[in-house]
C-alpha cells in the first residue's frame, strides 16, 4: 500500500440476525486497496457487536490515520443507498447483537453530544449517484442498533480533527437475501460497489457541498 496517498477507512459488518452474509462487508472488501479520488481505500470488517465494534473501529483509526471514514451497514427493507445525515447518542436494540448484548436506552458515549451530523458532502454524493442511475436518498435516521452506534463513534472521534471527515451509508439486502422474502427490495452487489466507489470519489474531491433539497415532509 502506498504510504504517500491519504487513506479512506471503509468499514463493513459481519452477518447478523441469522443471515449468512452481510452486503456491507462484501461491498467494502471489494474496494479494499483501490485508489479513488487520490486516496487509497483500506477496508476493515467490524463485528456486529456494540462493545467490540468500537474497539475495532478505534484500532483501525489508529492504524490507518484516515482522511475520510465511511461506515457501511445493511438496512434490510430499504430499496436504495441511504446516505445517513445524522447519528444519535443512543443505543436501543430491538434484537441482541452477535455477542448477545441488548442495550436499551443507553448512550453510545456517556456525556457526549446528543447527535452529530455527517461531515461528508452528502448532497453532492447523492447527485452523482442519481446521475449514474443508482437509487439513493438522504436518510435522517441510522436507527439505534450497531450501525448508528458505529456512525456516532466515528463522528465523535473525528470531530476534534477537522481534516478527518466521516459518515455512514446503509445499503439494501442482496438478491440472495431478498429471495426468501417475497416483495422485499434488493440490490446487486456490483451496483452497491459502484455506488460506494462513486460516493467515495465525490467525498474525496468535494469539500463544499451542493445546496439541493433532500429533506422529508414526515
Amino acid at each position: 500500500m502506498s504510504k504517500t496517498l491519504p487513506r479512506i477507512l471503509l468499514t463493513g459488518f459481519d452477518p447478523f440476525g441469522g443471515e449468512t452474509v452481510n452486503p456491507s462487508w462484501e461491498a467494502a472488501r471489494a474496494l479494499h486497496g483501490r485508489r479513488i479520488g487520490g486516496h487509497r481505500v483500506v477496508a476493515r470488517q467490524i463485528p456486529t457487536e456494540f462493545a467490540a465494534s468500537l474497539r475495532l473501529l478505534k484500532a483501525a483509526l489508529r492504524e490507518t490515520t484516515p482522511a475520510i471514514v465511511l461506515g457501511v451497514g445493511q438496512a434490510g427493507g430499504r430499496a436504495q443507498l441511504s446516505l445517513e445525515r445524522v447519528a444519535i447518542n443512543l443505543q436501543d436494540a430491538r434484537i441482541p447483537d452477535n455477542a448477545g448484548a441488548q442495550p436499551i436506552d443507553e448512550p453510545v458515549i456517556p456525556g457526549a453530544p446528543a447527535a452529530y451530523f455527517s461531515t461528508l458532502p452528502l448532497k453532492a454524493m447523492l447527485a452523482a449517484l442519481h446521475e449514474a442511475g443508482l437509487p439513493a436518498a438522504i436518510s435522517h435516521t441510522a436507527g439505534t442498533y450497531v450501525c448508528n452506534h458505529l456512525a456516532y463513534a466515528a463522528l465523535h472521534w473525528s470531530a476534534p480533527k477537522r481534516r478527518v471527515r466521516a459518515g455512514f451509508i446503509h445499503i439494501p439486502w442482496l438478491p440472495l437475501q431478498a429471495a426468501s422474502r417475497p416483495g422485499a427490495p434488493s440490490m446487486a452487489l456490483d451496483d452497491m460497489v459502484r455506488g460506494l466507489e462513486i460516493a467515495l470519489r465525490v467525498a474525496a474531491v468535494t469539500h463544499a457541498d451542493l445546496r439541493l433539497g433532500g429533506g422529508t415532509i414526515a
